[in-house]
């Protein structure tokens, strides 16, 4: 028997008796104390741990959103600015138009204005050479008749005398 020689390997009914009431009594203590405490603390931490990530899944959720509505905006935003655009564009365009409109329309008013001075000076202008004709043709013929002439010889003088000119040359060929 040399197994039997070993005391540690030694059968002995007390001590085992003792060992296993002390492991009983150690496990208890441990259970109460320890283990107790420590599960509660793993199953705190635990329930931390899960609603941790319920909150991240819902920010998650939040954030997604959040860019998604964003996005619309941008989008919106984009849509705003190019009818935005395309608004001013048309507002640019019929004021170019209207501009140029406004300054034909003066190019006319004044083109209409100076033919009308041109008329006026125009009709200004035969008379003064009908009068100078007149005055010319009374000199003319004193000088011709050498007397002075009254004032009806005058007045049959110059109506003869304007009668004979065409003055249509001078009035500007119209035909």
């Amino acid at each position: 028997m040399l197994l039997a020689s070993n005391p540690l390997i030694q059968v002995t009914p007390g001590l085992m008796i003792w060992t296993i009431l002390c492991f009983l009594i150690a496990l208890f203590v441990l259970k109460r104390y320890a283990f107790g405490p420590i599960q509660k603390l793993i199953d705190e931490r635990r329930a931390r741990i899960r609603q941790s990530l319920e909150e991240a899944d819902e920010a998650r959720g939040e954030a997604r959103e959040l860019l998604e509505e964003h996005r619309k905006l941008i989008g919106r935003a984009k849509s705003d600015a190019e009818e935005i655009l395309t608004e001013a564009r048309r507002v640019g365009e019929a004021t170019q138009r209207r501009m140029r409109e406004e300054t034909e329309a003066d190019r006319q008013r004044r083109i209409e204005e100076t033919r009308k001075q041109i008329e006026a000076e125009t009709r200004r202008s035969l008379e003064l050479i009908r009068a100078e004709v007149a005055d010319l043709s009374l000199i003319a013929a004193e000088k011709v008749t050498r007397r002075s002439l009254d004032d009806a010889d005058h007045k049959r003088l110059i109506e003869d005398a304007v009668g004979e000119l065409d003055f249509s040359v001078l009035e500007g060929n119209d035909s």
